[in-house]
């Protein structure tokens, strides 16, 4: 378990379910802390926008106190965008900007129509993997962005804990693997905020294929503890978020909790945007 793994996953599930559709304009804004054995690590930075049947979606992450100070720079920028049809959700695109030391990447998918339309990406600076690190047509079919499929996932509503995501950072196939445990009062959660009941989750990854900074190893599902993590509702919506996160590793522990959950209605300007 790392931390680049730990955000991902927290990243990766702040997930918006069916409900969403036809919703007022409104944007909603979250804010998550990251820590190794309770010091500061990384921030997770949310601002969710709906606008009837369009949604847009984007994140900031960045590193913090101690371990900003002692280790390289790094600052990641995922957005998702798209829209809801009576089929559910219709991705349009999704997008990530990675800022590792002074080494800028960035990555655009875009998303034909129909569960079989192709997928149109953009690299910069290019992309020239090495023949073992490509991605085939067959790895890169169905996948989506992080961000994107981690909103396909909250669209099963309470049924979002079970199920596998084909994710696709332009780099990288990695399958992250989504499994109930149960559900808790938000009362007892220790979540500040939760309405109802707490989904409790674990979640695996497993490489697929691509380009990865360590060597391939067998059965990476079986060799990790898996993360677990609580999925909560803040509003009157059936949506849920990330409300904390734990994941264990040969040091310490490593925890994500929920520092502020703000709503508020959309200006005319911010929703004349989201129809550009």
């Amino acid at each position: 378990m790392s931390f680049r793994r730990a955000f991902i996953v927290c990243a990766a599930s702040l997930s918006v379910p069916a409900a969403a559709l036809a919703q007022d304009a409104r944007q909603i804004e979250l804010g998550y802390e990251l820590t190794f054995a309770g010091i500061a690590g990384f921030r997770i930075d949310a601002t969710v926008r709906f606008n009837g049947t369009s949604y847009d979606v984007e994140t900031t992450t960045f590193k913090e106190g101690t371990l900003k100070a002692l280790t390289m720079n790094y600052v990641g920028r995922n957005r998702a965008w798209g829209g809801f049809s009576t089929q559910g959700a219709r991705p349009a695109a999704g997008s990530l900007s990675i800022m590792v030391g002074d080494t800028p990447r960035t990555w655009l998918a875009q998303y034909g129509a129909g569960a079989g339309g192709a997928m149109k990406e953009v690299h910069t600076p290019e992309w020239k993997p090495a023949p073992q690190q490509t991605i085939s047509d067959a790895d890169r079919r169905g996948s989506l962005d992080p961000l994107s499929a981690a909103l396909s996932v909250g669209f099963a509503g309470d049924a979002a804990c079970d199920r596998t995501l084909r994710t696709n950072d332009g780099k990288r196939r990695i399958d992250v693997l989504f499994r109930k445990l149960g559900s808790e009062p938000a009362a007892t959660a220790g979540i500040a905020g939760a309405q109802g009941d707490v989904l409790v989750c674990e979640i695996y990854t497993k490489r697929v294929a691509g380009e990865f900074d360590d060597a391939p190893k067998e059965a990476e599902t079986e060799r990790e503890r898996p993360i677990k993590i609580w999925l909560a509702r803040f509003d009157q919506t059936p949506i849920r978020y990330p409300g904390k996160l734990e994941a264990q590793t040969f040091l310490a522990t490593i925890r994500g909790k929920l520092l502020f959950f703000r709503e508020r209605p959309l200006t005319s300007e911010e929703s004349q945007a989201m129809r550009r």
